[in-house]
């Protein structure tokens, strides 16, 4: 398994995917036109902050970019980028990244480069990027750094008027701080498009021609629409986890709901199989039934201060990446079945600390997908949505319901509408796992549909979230190739998958041991990539 592999990746909200743009909307002109009216500088290369860049033999640097493209001669801000040069004779170009998100730090993945089999990835420069808002760029969001704090929140299932009424106000206070916190500013330029003037602005300064881009979940929207807006300045592009561009975010959210239900239930099968450790139930039903039976009695009394909402969010771990389950199951089966929730407290409180900025994940996830298209305000609306899908999908409608709640009242206006994403001619390699909870694989298809010389592998039967690059030979061997030569797997006709590879495997069932040990950021909270 590499090293760092993001689970997250589903904007798990409310309104998160809200409406998919005309067919006839016009691109954001704005962005597009930044590049040739502000001078890109050079960037200052330096020694990096984090272990895995320095043993990656990476360097770091700041990146100035307007804070409104539409005024490139106005305020700047400034955003981390790292960059692992290549190594040897053979070059082949700029590799751009993204990990996902919103809202997730980027600087990172420039060391993914020496995943690549057979030394490929030695042959580009990989550049990762901090996006506007998030991480080591400044200025950073951040609105509250308790919202997320463990045991603060109500259970997700309104239940009681109570519950959704707690959460309705959680939702519009939030929203209220970030309006009112010290980063507002950026919040009228966190959409997508502005991301994508940014590394249009990385480009020029990079001195770059052209540019490839490996982008994981929200990563593979932002290559969409650099596709769209900037089709002349692709090389290669390796999407996994593919965002749907239909569903610009309040949809796509509601197809996460139907998508994650499928992609738990393989976990409540796994975890049957290894009852014997585990004593959460012989059958897939009785596990599934343990877990709910927890939560209820989670939503009653929270226990070592691990409330429903917070197991909820560690659950959501198996749904995102098979590799994740000894830990996920171990969790519940210590409150199933020792009534304490150690496990859980350590899980939750390593990805949500309280600290300065704890939340700006969160803050960066919401400025974006608030405003990269409308959002519905009707509240009665939001409401009977997520009751309508709760009956059939309970696993994340309502927990993706509250996360995304902020946006109703969000304090910066939405674009009229979502970029809609063109066709593009280019060579892409695009990968999704069947059962994807985050970007359900219809998304990939669609892109496919679009991207006409596009070729999908999929991960059959798979329920791990862009998860390439960790050691599935069938498909990593395939990216290695394509990005060695260019040249593409040959593309079937219809609209199909066009090669058919083994998922990413699930561990030994049973509790987690050494050889469970998972290396990955553990996203607890859910992100569209």
């Amino acid at each position: 398994m590499s090293t760092r592999i993001l689970v997250a990746a589903a904007s798990f909200a409310l309104g998160a995917t809200l409406l998919v743009a005309p067919a006839n909307a016009a691109p954001s002109t704005v962005a597009a036109a930044a590049p040739a009216q502000f001078k890109a500088a050079p960037i200052d290369w330096g020694k990096c902050k984090d272990d895995f860049l320095i043993d990656s033999g990476a360097r770091c640097g700041m990146l100035t970019v307007p804070l409104d493209h539409a005024d490139p001669t106005g305020p700047t801000i400034k955003l981390a980028v790292s960059r692992v040069k290549h190594k040897g004779q053979k070059y082949n170009g700029v590799m751009f990244t993204n990990p996902g998100g919103p809202g997730g730090s980027g600087t990172w993945v420039a060391g993914y480069g020496q995943f690549v089999p057979k030394d490929v990835g030695k042959t580009y420069d990989w550049i990762g990027l901090d996006p506007r808002g998030v991480g080591e760029s400044r200025p950073a969001l951040s609105c509250d750094k308790r919202i997320l704090k463990i045991g603060t929140r109500p259970p997700y299932d309104p239940t009681t008027d109570d519950i959704r009424d707690r959460w309705i106000a959680k939702a519009e206070g939030y929203a209220r701080d970030c309006g009112e916190s010290a980063s507002a500013r950026l919040l009228p330029h966190m959409k997508t498009t502005d991301i994508v003037a940014d590394f249009e602005v990385l480009r020029e300064s990079l001195r770059a021609g052209k540019v490839s881009f490996y982008g994981f979940s929200y990563g593979t929207y932002i290559a969409q629409v650099y596709a769209t807006l900037h089709p002349e300045r692709l090389d290669k592009l390796v999407l996994d986890g593919v965002v749907d561009p239909r569903g610009i975010w309040y949809e796509s959210n509601q197809s996460q709901n139907v998508a994650f239900e499928k992609s738990i239930s393989k976990f409540f099968r796994w975890a049957a199989k290894g009852n014997r450790d585990l004593h959460l139930g012989r059958t897939a039903a009785a596990v599934e039934k343990t877990y709910y039976r927890v939560l209820r009695r989670l939503a009653r009394n929270p226990i070592n201060g691990v409330g429903a909402a917070d197991l909820s969010d560690i659950a959501l771990g198996a749904g995102y990446a098979a590799f994740l389950y000894p830990e996920v199951a171990s969790a519940i089966s210590e409150i199933a079945n020792e009534g304490t929730a150690k496990q859980a407290r350590m899980l939750y409180v390593s990805q949500n600390p309280v600290v300065p900025r704890g939340d700006n994940g969160y803050a960066a996830y919401l400025a974006t997908i608030c405003t990269d298209a409308p959002w519905p305000t009707d509240l009665n609306k939001i409401l009977a949505d997520n009751a309508a899908q709760d009956v059939r999908y309970p696993f994340i409608t309502w927990g993706n319901g509250w996360f995304n709640a902020p946006c109703r009242t969000w304090p910066a206006a939405p674009a009229p509408a979502a970029v809609e994403v063109a066709p593009y001619a280019g060579s892409v390699l695009l990968i999704n796992e069947t059962f994807d909870g985050a970007t359900p694989i219809s998304g990939a298809r669609e892109v496919r549909r679009r991207f006409t010389h596009a070729v999908l592998i999929e991960g059959v039967n798979g329920t791990t979230h862009s998860g390439s690059l960790s050691g599935v030979g069938c498909v990593d061997n395939k990216i290695a190739k394509y990005l060695a030569s260019g040249k593409l797997p040959d593309r079937r006709a219809g609209d199909v998958s066009d090669i058919r590879c083994p998922r990413v495997p699930a561990p030994p069932t049973g509790l987690p041991g050494a050889q469970h040990r998972v290396e990955a950021n553990f996203h607890t909270t859910p992100r569209l990539g």
